[in-house]
């Protein structure tokens, strides 16, 4: 049985309701300072000890296009979860893909009962190991369209200009009253609707992040120069084409990628309208702008990238499915032939993968 979370208060959102952000990344610290900046009783958890103690000392800074505050927020050690006494209603989980299960864990352990909800808010299809950990019951997904970055502790950047910042959704597709009132917490970050093609909308944000997020990690270049530049947004195109035939494989109708129809990406990939595709990535790259992708900030930081839950899902998901992945796959390697924190970004290390382009 479904379980139904009910809430209420001013602009729509709950007075009362507490709300946990486990992961205080980029997106986490923007989701989590807007919140609170609107009213919301809102706890970061993060495990980057300097970021956690600047925005205690010193307030969380957030700057972009979200506008610039210094917000007082509630901000915890990792360690310091067992101080908590009083639990969540909403739990969103924001960590890397890889840190999935603890964190799903952590949020189930401070999460009211038996109503509390937990919402899988990462990049990757990480939504059934979320549900796994918790349970289906209380898990819903949201995909996120907004751009952030973070480039120092206790600061967070908004870096897009996107109309919608994020989709909510139940794994069934079901239109419920608590993922609308969860999209109406969310009114108060960024434009937010409730989606009933949850993995569809998924598929088409995974086809986003593989087409940008490891070639900027692997050349150093930024969003908006890896769908400008020539060599780098052919490559996307590639790329994107085959997490699209995969995701339709896998049973799901993938939505439009920079609002073009999925189907011309594929059309693109088998020689028909490509050059057409490749001008409307161009002037939607140049439209939107944007900072550096996560993964060029995990390198650059020398952090573990989520390749494998990103390109590497594709290709894992393909070969599950029948469906061949060389490009992708050719982009895992790129990025894995480096050990963890020895990758130096320079538009040289995107050679190989252009070599095995079609044409």
């Amino acid at each position: 049985m479904a379980v139904q979370v009910i809430m209420h208060g001013p602009k729509g959102g709950p007075m009362g309701t507490r709300i946990g952000i486990i992961g205080a990344g980029a997106i986490g610290s923007v989701v989590g300072g807007m919140l609170t900046k609107a009213g919301h009783d809102v706890t970061l958890i993060d495990q980057w000890p300097q970021h956690v103690e600047t925005m205690r000392s010193k307030g969380l800074r957030l700057s972009g296009t979200c506008g610039d505050h210094i917000v007082s927020v509630k901000a915890l050690h990792i360690y310091e979860a067992q101080s908590i006494t009083e639990p969540f209603d909403l739990v969103f989980i924001s960590v890397k893909s890889y840190d999935t299960e603890w964190a799903a864990a952590l949020g189930l352990q401070y999460l009211r009962q038996p109503n509390g909800v937990v919402v899988d808010f990462q990049n990757g299809i990480n939504d059934e190991r979320v549900a796994a950990v918790v349970g289906r019951e209380r898990t819903l997904g949201s995909v996120i369209t907004i751009g952030a970055g973070m480039y120092e502790p206790g600061h967070a950047m908004r870096t897009d200009t996107g109309a919608i910042g994020f989709k909510i959704g139940e794994l069934d597709g079901k239109d419920t009253e608590r993922a609308r009132e969860i999209a109406k917490i969310m009114n108060d970050v960024a434009v937010t609707k409730v989606t009933t093609n949850l993995f569809g909308e998924r598929w088409s944000k995974l086809s986003v992040n593989c087409m940008a997020n490891p070639l900027a990690g692997l050349s150093g270049l930024g969003t908006a120069e890896v769908r400008t530049q020539s060599g780098p947004r052919r490559i996307a195109i590639f790329v994107g084409a085959e997490a699209i035939k995969v995701g339709r494989a896998c049973g799901y109708e993938v939505e439009p990628i920079y609002g073009i129809a999925a189907q011309r990406f594929v059309d693109a990939y088998e020689g028909r309208g490509f050059a057409e595709v490749e001008a409307d990535v161009a002037a939607e790259g140049a439209r939107r702008g944007g900072g550096r992708p996560s993964l060029l900030q995990d390198v650059m930081r020398g952090r573990r990238t989520e390749i494998e839950y990103l390109n590497g899902y594709v290709c894992q998901q393909g070969r599950r499915v029948g469906v061949k992945t060389p490009i992708n796959d050719a982009v895992v390697a790129a990025v894995k032939s480096f050990p963890v924190g020895q990758l130096k970004p320079d538009p040289k290390n995107l050679d190989p993968i252009l070599q095995v382009l079609p044409f």
